[in-house]
């Protein structure tokens, strides 16, 4: 294989595919053929049971066989991308609380420089719905695919079309010389989950955010996760709600006595 097909495959195993909810054990099988023919090193389902083995295999062919044995099996989606530093959802739908999502094309730009060091999960939803605001939080950056009219792609072209994407930036990047200079490791879901959790309780705490609106924290969390937060940044901001509850709770003391 020459060295840069060597370089493109060892990045790439950094990407996985994370399916929620898929309806068709086939789609399943597709996209781990398609994952395997661009390299991608990892096939994640978001469900309670594992999909039909043998339909699975069969559309995913000898070349995705691995994949399909090698399969996870997860219930929680939290739980399955607490590893991943950085991760694109997939969304046809737009709305006042999902913005504009930025295409494949423009979004592989921000994704080639993570590769190096850092876990990358690509996140599609089930074929009847897509993917939920709640599953559309921990999503870094949100893409959409564009089309002519009809915006409903099947779940393995979906797969195909950003895996292909970043399959070829990589490509373009290392055949035109240009390839970016790799991010340092980011903080991974599970801490950036965890700060997420302590900046909501100390922004209450204060007063900042109020009832059930959550206008405000998903900004903040669109605005957090966009930075590429280090471990240490995080254990910084952690730091900083904690004080800000520690106050609170002397200032409330204070009033109370």
């Amino acid at each position: 294989m020459p060295p840069i097909h060597e370089k493109v495959r060892k990045l790439m195993a950094n990407a996985a595919i994370v399916l929620v909810g898929p309806k068709f054990a086939e789609n399943v099988g597709a996209a781990a053929r398609i994952a395997a023919n661009m390299g991608i090193g990892r096939l994640i389902i978001i469900a309670e049971q594992m999909p039909d083995r043998e339909k699975m295999r069969a559309m995913a062919t000898a070349k995705g066989a691995r994949l399909i044995d090698e399969l996870e099996l997860n219930p929680d989606l939290a739980l399955a991308l607490a590893p991943f530093a950085w991760v694109l959802g997939t969304s046809a739908r737009q709305g006042r609380k999902r913005g504009l999502g930025d295409s494949p094309r423009q979004i592989t730009d921000e994704i080639v420089p993570l590769l190096d060091k850092n876990r990358v999960a690509l996140l599609f939803g089930p074929e009847d719905r897509g993917l939920s605001n709640e599953e559309l939080k921990f999503c870094n950056r949100i893409t959409t695919i564009p089309t002519a009219d009809f915006s409903s792609l099947n779940l393995a072209q979906a797969v195909a079309i950003l895996c292909h994407e970043l399959h070829y930036r990589l490509l373009e990047a290392l055949w035109g010389k240009t390839m970016p200079k790799a991010l340092p490791k980011q903080g991974d879901k599970g801490e950036l989950e965890a700060m997420f959790a302590h900046v909501e309780e100390a922004l209450r705490g204060i007063g900042f955010l109020k009832g059930e609106d959550d206008y405000w924290m998903k900004s903040i969390r669109d605005f957090l996760s966009r930075i590429g937060l280090k471990s240490k940044e995080i254990k910084i901001v952690r730091g900083i709600c904690r004080q800000l509850l520690w106050r609170e709770g002397k200032d409330r003391i204070s009033k109370d006595s």
